[in-house]
């Protein structure tokens, strides 16, 4: 099998860097993305690392640029994208680097305190212009009421009733003193009752709102307050009113008593008001200026920060020898890929400007390489499927490239209709020949990037959709009769018929057409389901019967095929016990039950005809007599059948206890006689550098290969529990899972009858023969597209999405793919960039 079946053959290799040269070596490793670097100094302490200082210096160059875009985005400023990929700064160039964007993070700091400064300012002056407003207000209202007192003694009267009866007659002499300051609205309420509660009531308190939202000059943010003046009497009530004040964070203002000088006073607020308005114009078209130059080469200066970040890590992870001229790498990389590697530290070293050459050796190690599976924009899709299940282990079958056709086939199977796959063929076309655009818009939407990274996992399900949808001749919950029905009544009325007439046909509202007469059934649909079984009333018996047997026959041959796999995996591993004692034994098994049933329902189909499928036996029946030797029925499928049938599940008996027994007990021979013999190496030796039993996290026992003398003893008990497990799991797991394709049954049917409800339900109400019907036809049109688009389109495709991804992952993956590797994860500079501007 070819390499793209299984993942790429990894090597691990040995890295020499010349001091001067490792930057750039590792730079350019960082550009091709093709090497996994391993930690040499797992024990040393991230602080006590050699390049420690520099990753220091990388992380405060990229808080300053943090900060920057932060500014950027409170500012509201677009960050420009050119799409530019800048190279590596030389770390010489770290100097110039930080100066810059400390000169640009002092700037803005400067900017902002000043700007904060000036903002504080204009706050207490506008509070101010709002207190003088609102203060003579309140002070020509109070002289208003005055005077209509004096002009009306009962309002006087009235409004002595609110004071002491001792003082009534010495109101008028008395002097209030008063304050006046700004507090925030909701706090007034609360404010109010604690002023009446302390001074026992013997302040006055006027509040008035002040229209337009002020700016915190601190958070930027927009605040509603309300202008306050309170009147005492005496140094001791004053106190505990600025007291209360102070604790409510009200900010109190100094008001003239006089209405001349609270005059004066607004007249120089508003002049400085508007001289601050311009410095505070002019301060912030500054700071928009040194933004806008720093969003233009912001992404630029983050991807120079990430790299040299990345490279300074990666340097970390290296050995330095002891001569201190030299670094010590090993990474994981692709054996196809060396020669790529290769040219990269030849062009990393001619860049840095040494002589000496950087070198690459291949090592040979009993370590287990990562699993590395190259793909395109258009297997990836598939792949992440099957890796989400598992990472494969290193070597392996991979299921992905059989993925791409029997995923979207299974999705279309349980989704087969012709016009919801046309649509979602439409949608998936149009983002796959958008693709460019839509990569360039970098759209942070998540639900959309994982609908448009799945986009041709999208458009093969629409495609296999399209094609199951003309088996069901289904569009719509509608047929197509593009060929013309082989049925026919015409023979029905005549010397060969039943002498139907017109009115047989008026008065019965079912007739049945026997198919047996000659003349009404002229031979099959050249393609699909005749469509006059959309007119009859057992459509629903005769779909069930034609669904379940299709995929009880798609459910057998794909769990095969899985089984099938599992050999090539012992064949490149080199086990033969496993091909023996656990392919052929798994493989007769389910073939001799399971297999047989598939060829008993093709038998059926193919043995009777119209006239003797009536005498048919049931298949569910002799399948189910077939596994308790009850043939006490005479209807037989064809000659010979017990006889065929008693050895079949003689065969599939036979082949537990191989399974079961027969491998635990030749592995404890070939371990005794191994332990008689001293050597340790019996039986099958891995080729290359594939995994051990032990490394990919397999337990097989099947042969003991490089078994060092300190290993543990072998234990036959749990040997024989780990396959008597395995066997249980299989025998029973034939059977469920034969069952759980029944689902492709199920989903379909539902499918088709949602449909079909939602159409009766909707669009049958518009079509009346009026001119009401019409108008009514042009909504529900719309209701009905909406409904089928969020229900049959995006409920029902996820529904038989994830049933899809059930059945690749139980049923058909579990038959030869363990999954129990670990990722290959390269140092890339376009992962850590993809990763840091995905956020």
């Amino acid at each position: 099998m070819g390499d793209v079946f299984r993942s790429e053959e990894m090597t691990l290799a040995q890295v020499f860097l010349q001091s001067e040269a490792a930057y750039c070596c590792v730079s350019e490793l960082g550009e091709l993305g093709m090497v996994q670097f391993r930690d040499l100094n797992p024990d040393v302490n991230v602080f006590q690392r050699k390049f420690v200082n520099e990753v220091r210096r990388c992380e405060e160059m990229d808080r300053k640029l943090r900060f920057v875009e932060k500014e950027v985005k409170k500012a509201n400023i677009a960050i420009v994208d050119s799409g530019e990929n800048p190279e590596v700064p030389f770390p010489r160039d770290m100097i110039d680097l930080e100066a810059t964007y400390e000169k640009l993070e002092n700037e803005l700091k400067e900017i902002n305190t000043n700007q904060e400064a000036l903002k504080k300012n204009f706050l207490e002056l506008t509070e101010l212009k709002h207190i003088l407003r609102r203060t003579q207000q309140f002070f020509d209202e109070a002289q208003l009421r005055h005077h209509q007192q004096m002009e009306d003694p009962s309002l006087l009267e009235e409004s002595s009733t609110l004071l002491d009866p001792n003082e009534v007659g010495r109101v008028a002499p008395l002097r209030l003193g008063f304050v006046a300051g700004v507090i925030g609205r909701e706090r007034i309420p609360t404010f109010e009752r604690m002023l009446w509660r302390v001074c026992r009531g013997n302040v006055f308190l006027r509040q008035a709102d002040i229209e337009d939202p002020l700016e915190d000059p601190a958070t930027g943010d927009h605040v509603h307050k309300s202008v306050f003046i309170i009147f005492f009497q005496g140094d001791q009530l004053k106190n505990r009113v600025k007291k209360i004040c102070e604790g409510f964070r009200a900010s109190l203002y100094p008001c003239p008593e006089t209405p001349q000088e609270r005059k004066e006073m607004a007249i120089g607020v508003n002049t400085r008001i508007d001289d601050l308005q311009m410095v505070l114009n002019q301060t912030e078209d500054h700071r928009t200026r040194v933004l806008q130059a720093a969003a233009k080469t912001l992404r630029v200066w983050f991807i120079k920060v990430k790299k040299m970040k990345a490279i300074y890590h990666t340097l970390n992870l290296c050995n330095i020898d002891v001569t201190q001229k030299c670094l010590i790498a090993e990474v994981w990389c692709p054996v196809s890929d060396l020669e790529a590697i290769q040219f990269a530290l030849r062009r990393g070293t001619e860049r840095s400007g040494s002589t000496v050459p950087s070198i690459l050796n291949r090592m040979q190690t009993k370590q287990t390489p990562p699993t590395y599976n190259k793909t395109n924009k258009f297997t990836s899709g598939f792949q992440n499927i099957v890796d989400a299940y598992g990472m494969g282990t290193y070597r392996e079958m991979n299921p992905a490239p059989y993925t791409i056709i029997t995923f979207p086939f299974l999705f279309a199977v349980m989704f087969g209709d012709l016009g919801h796959g046309l649509l979602m063929t439409l949608g998936a076309l149009y983002l796959v020949l958008r693709e460019t655009r839509i990569l360039s818009q970098k759209i942070d939407n998540e639900m959309f990037n994982m609908i448009f990274s799945g986009r041709y996992i999208i458009l093969l399900m629409g495609i296999f959709s399209i094609y199951t949808g003309t088996i069901y001749n289904d569009c719509f919950s509608k047929t197509l009769n593009t060929f013309g029905s082989a049925w026919s009544v015409r023979p029905m009325f005549g010397e060969n018929g039943t002498n139907w007439t017109f009115h047989t046909l008026q008065g019965n509202k079912l007739l049945q057409l026997d198919p047996a007469v000659p003349g009404v059934f002229t031979g099959p649909y050249p393609i699909g389901i005749d469509p006059i079984w959309n007119l009859s009333s057992n459509k629903l018996t005769f779909l069930n019967s034609f669904k379940m047997k299709m995929s009880v026959i798609l459910g057998i041959i794909h769990m095969m095929f899985g089984v099938t796999l599992s050999v090539f995996n012992h064949m490149y591993f080199k086990k033969p016990l496993n091909i023996f004692l656990s392919f052929i034994p798994e493989i007769v098994f389910m073939g001799c039950l399971f297999g047989y049933l598939v060829l008993l329902i093709f038998y059926k189909w193919i043995a009777y005809d119209v006239t003797t499928s009536k005498d048919a036996p049931s298949l569910l029946i002799a399948f189910i007599n077939m596994f308790l030797f009850n043939y006490s029925d005479p209807a037989r499928l064809y000659t010979g059948q017990m006889v065929i049938q008693c050895m079949l599940v003689v065969i599939a008996v036979l082949c537990v206890p191989c399974m079961l027994i027969v491998k635990p007990f030749i592995l404890r021979r070939q371990y005794l006689w191994k332990k008689r013999l001293g050597t340790q190496n019996f039986g099958g030796i891995r080729v290359g550098n594939g995994p051990t039993d032990d490394e990919a996290g397999i337990i097989e026992h099947d042969q003991l290969s490089e078994h060092s003398e300190d290993e543990e003893e072998f234990d036959f008990a749990d040997v024989l529990i780990t396959h008597a497990i395995h066997t249980i799991e299989y025998c029973l797991g034939c059977i469920s899972n034969t069952a759980s394709y029944l689902r492709l049954w199920a989903l379909s049917l539902a499918h088709a009858q949602l449909a079909e409800v939602l159409w009766s339900m909707v669009m049958r109400m518009g079509f009346s023969r009026s001119y009401v019907g019409v108008v009514l036809l042009f909504f529900l049109f719309c209701f009905f597209a909406t409904l089928t688009v969020f229900i049959l389109l995006i409920m029902e495709g996820l529904s038989a999405f994830l049933h899809a991804l059930r059945l690749h992952w139980v049923e058909f993956q579990n038959k030869f793919y363990a999954g129990q590797g670990f990722k290959f994860v390269p140092f890339s500079f376009d992962s850590i960039l993809q990763g840091r501007f995905d956020d």
